[in-house]
């Protein structure tokens, strides 16, 4: 459980600068996009959700990543240039260090349980919500009445004739046109709505809800319902969420223009459906999907008004532009992740792992690992590296001696003989010597 308090408690910490940062990131990425249209924009959205929700959980040590990139790097180079020789040798990469039981945050265990009590009951809230929109969603679909005399031959008129799979229904509860379903697609026009519309107008609002139904839309905005509960309580995220919404309504507006009396006619509709549909929704559902969804009426007109041009070569710089402040972004994030860790024994402050540098942790003295002789002699000796994970004590003598990452019991062995005879100096905070964390990665290399 306390494991589960202390994830929690990183994770909520995290995402409150981690969240703020992607969107950062995806704003500058959204405006560079935006030239090529609104659905490239409308994926940055996307992926940003994705990123706003598991970033502040990941726990990956990019540092330790780089540096063994690096160095399995080095080492193909090495294989790749070498003359040919018999000699074997092996190298040390030394990581930073992590201190234990010490930090900036001083977290005492009541607080994680208050915080972990209170995270759940934001995440219940939300799900509960979440539920009941879709009770609702279904109420408003059982009293829904189906077409009915004058108004069956209009739609069918307007919409040429009604794609399979989709139903269209007449609703009380909704003050404009809908669609909702995932399974059962159906379309939901509000009462008295085809009597005061014209057959160009209805043919609009149609061509935009068979938009949302083909792209199902609804089932995608129940997918980031549930996606963003962990991280529902960020207006950050709630902000990415709205965007989202906006950009997927310009990218139905542009399908639709293009599906009936092309931009200026399907603007001039927008204009009067909007005159129309001054009254907000009485009994607002939270995932149905409407040609009124999002508040962002002037720029999806804007939108469909501006011509753009197509400049040769522009979307694949614009794209890998977005992929680079998108990755840059990411990679501060992960670099500067804050985690929990339980108190070393004796030690009176608890929180963020602190970060040392690899200048910092200093061994004061190293035994060189033996390369395995009967590796030697094998005829499939492998190369590649061990990982340890080495606690320090305060007086410098390794404690605890794990292996990260195995490469053979042999090379294993070899690592671990010679690294529990080091000794590093002990490690300062405050005046005071402290446990550190590091890695140590022991590359065996032999020449064929």
């Amino acid at each position: 459980m306390k494991a589960v308090e202390m994830w929690v408690a990183a994770y909520v910490l995290n995402s409150l600068w981690q969240v703020p940062l992607v969107l950062a990131a995806a704003r500058v990425a959204a405006r560079l996009v935006r030239p090529v249209g609104p659905r490239m924009e409308h994926r940055v959205w996307v992926g940003a959700v994705v990123v706003e929700v598991v970033l502040p959980g990941c726990q990956i040590d990019l540092g330790s990543v780089v540096r063994g990139g690096w160095a399995v790097l080095e080492a193909l180079l090495r294989n790749g240039l070498g003359s040919g020789g018999t000699g074997e040798q092996t190298r040390i990469v030394l990581g930073p260090g992590r201190v234990l039981g010490a930090g900036l945050l001083n977290l005492p265990g009541w607080l994680l349980s208050a915080l972990m009590v209170s995270y759940a009951a934001v995440v219940v809230y939300s799900a509960t919500r979440l539920v009941l929109g879709l009770w609702q969603t279904r109420g408003i679909l059982r009293r829904a009445k189906p077409l009915a005399g004058k108004a069956t031959w209009v739609v069918e008129a307007a919409m040429g004739s009604c794609p399979e799979g989709v139903q269209v229904l007449i609703s009380s509860a909704i003050a404009g046109p809908v669609t909702v379903g995932i399974r059962r697609r159906v379309l939901l026009l509000p009462e008295g709505f085809l009597e005061g519309v014209s057959e160009r107008d209805l043919q609009a609002v149609l061509a935009h809800e068979l938009v949302h139904i083909a792209r199902r839309d609804f089932a995608k905005n129940l997918l980031y319902g549930v996606l963003t509960l962990p991280a529902g309580y960020h207006p950050a995220l709630r902000y990415t969420m709205a965007r989202l919404a906006e950009t997927r309504e310009m990218v139905c507006d542009e399908i639709a223009a293009a599906a009936v009396a092309g931009r200026d006619g399907y603007v001039r509709s927008l204009l009067r459906l909007a005159s129309m549909l001054v009254v907000p929704m009485p009994a607002r559902t939270i995932h149905a999907i409407g040609i009124f969804d999002a508040n962002s009426f002037e720029r999806r007109v804007m939108n469909l008004t501006t011509k753009r041009r197509e400049v040769a070569g522009v979307r694949r710089v614009v794209v890998v532009a977005c992929v680079g402040v998108c990755l840059v972004a990411c990679a501060s994030a992960l670099a500067l992740r804050m985690d929990f860790r339980p108190a070393a024994a004796g030690a009176s402050e608890s929180g963020k792992r602190r970060h040392v540098g690899v200048d910092d942790v200093k061994i004061a003295h190293k035994v060189q690992p033996v390369y395995p002789l009967k590796a030697k002699q094998d005829k499939n000796t492998i190369n590649g590296k061990v990982v340890l994970t080495v606690i320090i004590g305060k007086d410098g003598e390794p404690e605890n001696i794990q292996v990260k990452q195995s490469l053979r019991d042999d090379y294993d062995r070899s690592a671990l003989d010679a690294v529990r005879q080091w000794k590093w100096e002990p490690y300062l905070l405050n005046g005071d010597p402290v446990e550190v964390e590091t890695d140590v990665s022991i590359i065996y290399e032999i020449a064929k």
